[in-house]
């Protein structure tokens, strides 16, 4: 349910719904104005729904958008009924602005029509929920609202969770409420707070006290009871709101009070008051109630298909009992409390239950209700059963509820008989791999151990042993005891060996390190799947085969890469992240093919966009970000780069290789302190997932942007340790990380020629013999200053105007500027930025630099252009200060102390720099605050205090 408002401040609530929790309200007013949300949890009938309703009545005037949902326990099983709640009136009024795919997928799951493409990539309709709700903040704010989240379906909690954790800085709100037990100290409401914004407040609503309860007694009516009935009611109910009013709604209709001291009806006496409530109706009332408490959204339409022809009297008594609510907007027919449907439920007999499923396995319009119904009116196995069951997984599967389609998959292995095909472990095997897809790798896991407790057929064992396998993730050492039991069960049979043997090339990479093992594993592999007749398989392991020898830069990688990209192909593997086409692209630009690269990256990004494959755009559009900066479009390649974040950031897939590629994208054309940030970030995710291979590429990016934040000792530490790294795992290819030259400038820099020379030679065999051709002109560019720290100035000038020529023709438009750029210096008198005593001896005049800042400028490389404005201007492109002074200094505060130290005004600093004024004074502030000083005289001062010293 969807409503609409004009802003108007919040309204002060009316005490009398909720009574006893002022304090309560308090703290969740507060945090509801203060742009926070609310999870308001607590045991059955304590009080849940009727302080959400307080809040939601009082802070929701005051958003533009309040979407509702109230989930049953026997609605749960069904997928996006909840999310049709929230959503269903007003996404038509967005829908036009999302992509094709998430549109596709939204309109799927909201009407139940049409094929999802949520089976392809069950991201999109991730993406869609999420882009819809930001779509509605951006008219005002909105305020989602949900009650007992704990009977949410699964797919709609998964998505729910999904988008509010991903919502930060926009203007969405949650108000939900769900069901924990009593326990105050039970944190059951954490994994509800896990699946809520990061601001979320976890509200506990506690029993009330007896004074407590004796007001809400009185104020719902039953008044004039003895003080020792409410207390024996406050003892009875635990202090629960609800529980207490229906001992005090059954004492007040009974007309024998119980005698005092007489003790009342325990709380689990709630089902008996239920059911002498129900002895008001007809038994064919009761039955037509007990149909609805089977149904999972159950409707009068639905009711009459079921068989009830007198459903709309009967609900309507039902109604005027209490036992039923009537909503204005809803068609539905909807229990005043969960409670009432389970005791209706749980006191029908099972025969009586089973003419209940019966009747609505042919009533319901839904396939998956239909299934369910069907499975739950049959006993033992039937294959007609299980073939429903398994049609109806899958349409689940399809619309992105693995979760709902692993439960629908364990009732059909269930009901298959043991000779049928596929067998009941097939289907349990099934079922466990969408348990997987779901995320719930405990369940797949103890799904896949029952197989392997009773299965015997090979194929079932190994089919299950993948699952155990695969559930373990990242933590492959973990499992190392399943790979020779899998490969004793796979005996000589090379379809399943293919299995096996691919997950050891994955072992040997991620866990050992080893790129020749791996490389031998998936060609082992490979080998299997052709002899099997696998083709699918096959293309997976030569692709891992490329991948690794490219790596490494073994010489075989083209002609695997042939191999992989050779017909027929699968349409499931050619556009995957791991497939040939994403190889192909990594050796195009490894072997400075970028024309041939851009074009091949740009066709995988436009046919994964077709499909809707979202985890696969967030690679290409990384592989894309880093053909554009090869070729030093810098301000393209920015944007591209953090395209992929934030995708990868909404999705959670790749965010380590996207901070990484990201940093080196700022490094190039954004903000250098941003680079340094985004390199840590990356750096820590790799270290904390234990994943080597990207751990070297984001120790690179850090190298790489703190040299172009002049801290060359900290270059050299962070490429120290890469060369640590990619020595101990067997990488050759200088192609593949390019931080050799970085290392080597760097340095030069802190003073260590002689390593630099070794850095250089050492790469430069390397290269010679792969043809690295852009490798080896940066290499060439990194010697020529060394070159000149020995005096050999005009062979340093010759190397270095060679390499800027080799450069351009290759199309590396950054790496020409750089070479440009240390021409120049080395023009002006030195390798590079000169210091302040170089330039107070002979000062270059502003055309030393033109050439490398009109490449700069032609890249948009704005940190780049920053130095050489600031040495055109002040002689070096680092700021006089102490040593010490200068650690403690990010880039952009050294550049714009440099300017100060010349005289600048904070607007002639903005304009030389690229940045805006008030960015200039809140970078002042910083380095008075790191420096110890208080003005730009200080500056002044601290710099005139290391020239004479």
């Amino acid at each position: 349910m969807t409503v609409r408002r004009d802003f108007k401040e919040p309204a002060r609530p009316r005490p009398d719904l909720v009574i006893g929790r002022e304090e309560l309200f308090a703290g969740a007013r507060e945090q509801l104005v203060g742009g926070g949300s609310v999870l308001v949890h607590g045991p059955a009938g304590i009080g849940k729904s009727t302080v959400l309703r307080a809040l939601a009545a009082e802070y929701g005037e005051a958003v533009r958008t309040v979407l509702r949902c109230s989930a049953t326990e026997s609605e749960s099983h069904l997928p996006f009924l909840a999310l049709a709640d929230l959503l269903g009136l007003v996404v038509d009024e967005v829908a036009d602005g999302l992509p094709a795919p998430q549109r596709t997928a939204l309109e799927s799951a909201l009407t139940g029509r049409g094929e999802s493409t949520l089976q392809r990539d069950g991201l999109a309709l991730r993406l869609a929920v999420l882009s819809t709700l930001r779509a509605l903040a951006a008219r005002g704010p909105v305020l989602i609202v949900a009650d007992d989240l704990q009977w949410l379906d699964p797919a709609s909690a998964e998505l729910l969770g999904f988008a509010a954790r991903r919502l930060g800085g926009t203007p969405v709100q949650m108000l939900c409420a769900v069901r924990t037990h009593t326990e105050p100290q039970g944190q059951e409401h954490d994994r509800y707070l896990r699946a809520s914004p990061p601001d979320t407040l976890a509200v506990r609503v506690s029993p009330l006290a007896r004074e407590q309860v004796a007001e809400l007694l009185d104020h719902r009516g039953y008044t004039g009871l003895p003080r020792s009935t409410v207390r024996d009611i406050h003892r009875t109910s635990g202090g629960n709101p609800l529980f207490a009013l229906e001992l005090g709604r059954a004492l007040a209709e009974s007309t024998t009070p119980p005698s005092p001291g007489e003790p009342l009806p325990v709380p689990t006496s709630l089902r008996a008051l239920v059911l002498n409530r129900l002895e008001a109706l007809s038994t064919e009332a009761r039955r037509t109630l007990l149909v609805a408490s089977a149904g999972a959204r159950p409707t009068l339409a639905l009711l009459h298909a079921a068989g009830r022809e007198n459903a709309d009297a009967e609900t309507a008594q039902a109604a005027a009992l209490g036992l039923l609510v009537t909503e204005r907007d809803a068609p539905g027919v909807r229990f005043a409390h969960p409670l009432i449907s389970a005791a209706l439920y749980a006191q029908a007999g099972a025969q009586e239950r089973r003419a209940v499923h019966a009747a609505l396995s042919s009533a319901a319009s839904d396939p998956i209700e239909r299934a369910r119904h069907l499975a739950l009116a049959t006993t033992g196995a039937d294959p007609r059963v299980a073939a429903r069951l398994g049609e109806a997984a899958a349409v689940a599967r399809d619309r992105g509820a693995p979760s709902v389609a692993a439960g629908l998959g364990l009732l059909a292995a269930r009901h298959t008989p043991a000779d049928a095909a596929p067998g009941p472990h097939a289907r349990r095997l099934q079922a466990a791999e969408d348990a997987l897809t779901a995320g719930e790798t405990d369940f797949a896991r103890d799904i896949a151990h029952e197989v392997l407790a009773h299965a015997s057929e090979p194929a079932e064992r190994v089919r299950a042993w993948m699952v155990v396998i695969d559930a373990a993730g990242h933590a492959m050492a973990e499992v190392d005891s399943v790979f020779p039991q899998a490969l004793a069960d796979a005996g000589d049979d090379p379809r399943l060996l293919t299995l096996v043997h691919y997950q050891l090339a994955w072992r040997a990479l991620l866990v050992e390190g080893d790129f020749d093992r791996a490389r031998e594993e998936g060609a082992l592999a490979a080998d299997l799947a052709a002899r099997a007749g696998d083709r699918r398989n096959e293309l997976l392991a030569l692709a891992f085969q490329a991948q690794a020898e490219t790596l490494m830069g073994h010489p075989d990688a083209p002609a695997t890469i042939k191999r992989a990209l050779k017909e027929p192909q699968d349409p499931r593997v050619a556009c995957d992240h791991n497939g040939a086409g994403a190889v192909r692209f990594r050796w195009l630009i490894m072997s400075d093919q970028l024309t041939e690269a851009r074009k091949t990256i740009s066709a995988l990004l436009r046919e994964v966009r077709r499909r809707g494959m979202v985890e696969a755009e967030v690679h290409f559009l990384r592989g894309l970000a880093e053909t554009e900066l090869r070729a030093g479009h810098c301000g393209r390649a920015l944007d591209l780069a953090r395209d992929s974040l934030r995708l990868a950031r909404d999705t959670g897939i790749g965010e380590a290789a996207s901070a990484m590629l990201t940093s080196l994208a700022e490094a190039a054309g954004g903000e250098v302190d941003q680079a340094l940030t985004l390199a840590r970030e990356a750096v820590a995710r790799a270290e904390e997932d234990g994943d080597v291979l990207y751990l070297s590429r984001a120790l690179a990016a850090l190298g790489h942007a703190r040299l172009v934040a002049g801290d060359a000792a900290g270059t050299v530490g962070s490429l120290r340790r890469v060369r640590e790294l990619e020595e101990g795992l067997g990488i050759t290819d200088p192609a593949r990380g390019r931080w050799q030259g970085d290392l080597a400038e760097a340095l030069v820099r802190i003073g260590e020629p002689a390593e630099a020379q070794d850095v250089i030679d050492a790469t430069r065999t390397r290269a010679l013999r792969l043809g690295r051709e852009s490798v080896l002109a940066v290499l060439d560019r990194a010697e020529a200053l060394v070159r000149a720290t020995r005096g050999e100035t005009d062979a340093a000038e010759r190397q270095l105007t060679s390499a800027q020529d080799r450069l351009a023709e290759l199309g590396y438009g950054l790496e020409e500027a750089r070479a440009a750029y240390a021409l120049a210096g080395l023009r002006a008198g030195r390798p590079g930025p000169r210091s302040y005593d170089e330039a107070a001896a002979g000062r270059p005049g502003p055309r030393s630099y033109d050439e490398a800042a009109r490449l700069f400028r032609r890249c948009r490389a704005m940190p780049w252009l920053r130095q050489v404005e600031t040495a055109t201007v002040t002689g070096f492109a680092q700021p006089p200060l102490a040593t010490a002074a200068l650690d403690t200094l990010a880039a952009t505060e050294r550049q714009v102390a440099a300017l100060v130290m010349e005289g600048a005004t904070n607007r002639e600093i903005a304009a030389r720099l690229f940045i805006s004024v008030k960015t200039v004074e809140a970078t002042l502030t910083r380095v008075y605050r790191k420096l110890g000083i208080r003005s730009r005289v200080d500056i002044v001062r601290l710099a005139a205090g290391h020239r004479s010293a």
